[in-house]
Formats: C-alpha cells, structure tokens, sequence
C-alpha cells in the first residue's frame, strides 16, 4: 500500500488527495497515465507506463518553444500550450487513449486548461 510510507508524517490535503487517487489511478500500456504537477510559475505533463515505470512523453513551460512565449501568457494559456503539447508528442508515438491523473490537484484552473487543451488535440480520456 503506497500510504504506508507516510505513516507519522504530516501531510497537506493535496497530498491526502493524491495518495487516494493514485490508489486507483494506473497507467497501462495500452492506456498510460497522463501526470500533472504544477508549481507556483511552472505546469509539468508526463504521460507514464507504470507497469515498468517509465516516462513516454513530457512537456512543459521549460520547453523552449513555451518558454518564449511566456511574457505574453498568462498561466492559464501557459497550461493550454502544455496541454496541446504533450498530446502532439503523445500521437507522435501513437499514444491516444490516456488515463487522467490530476496529481491531488483540483479539477479546475490550469489543470482543467491543460486536460481540455489535451483532449482537443487529440487525447482520449
């Protein structure tokens, strides 16, 4: 059990969420798990195999072709550009159909930009 590595520690309700949801989100090969983490200026996306733990695809705001058009952006249009991104990489490799794992993170806001810019590229979840 993934939560028994926290026993004794103080955990912030993000990180309740995400023990719980992770708890039932798993990525496969046929479907692998779609990660969001964000950060106070940065999103992250990484669609994952769990079955042998590695990461297909990622993108992010670090990306270069982001990265110059974050003056402009707000974090909202930054999440929607990551979004895109990372589901453009995905059907490169023949990735379509993900699972959603919002990392404890509400369903709402940048992270709800990036999953509805994703599904709109092409990404199935």
């Amino acid at each position: 059990m993934r939560a028994a590595k926290y026993v004794g520690k103080k955990l912030s309700p993000r990180q309740k969420r995400h023990i719980r949801v992770r708890g039932k989100v798993n990525g496969t090969p046929e479907r692998p798990r779609l990660n969001v983490f964000r950060s106070a200026k940065h999103i992250y996306a990484q669609i994952i195999d769990d079955t042998i733990g590695h990461t297909l695809v990622a993108a992010s705001t670090l990306e270069p072709e982001i990265r110059s058009k974050m003056a402009q952006l707000t974090k909202v249009e930054e999440a929607r550009e990551v979004g895109k991104l990372v589901a453009e990489r995905a059907k490169a490799k023949g990735i379509s159909k993900v699972v959603f794992d919002r990392g404890g993170w509400l369903y709402h806001g940048r992270v709800k930009a990036l999953a509805e810019a994703a599904r709109e590229a092409g990404l199935d979840f």
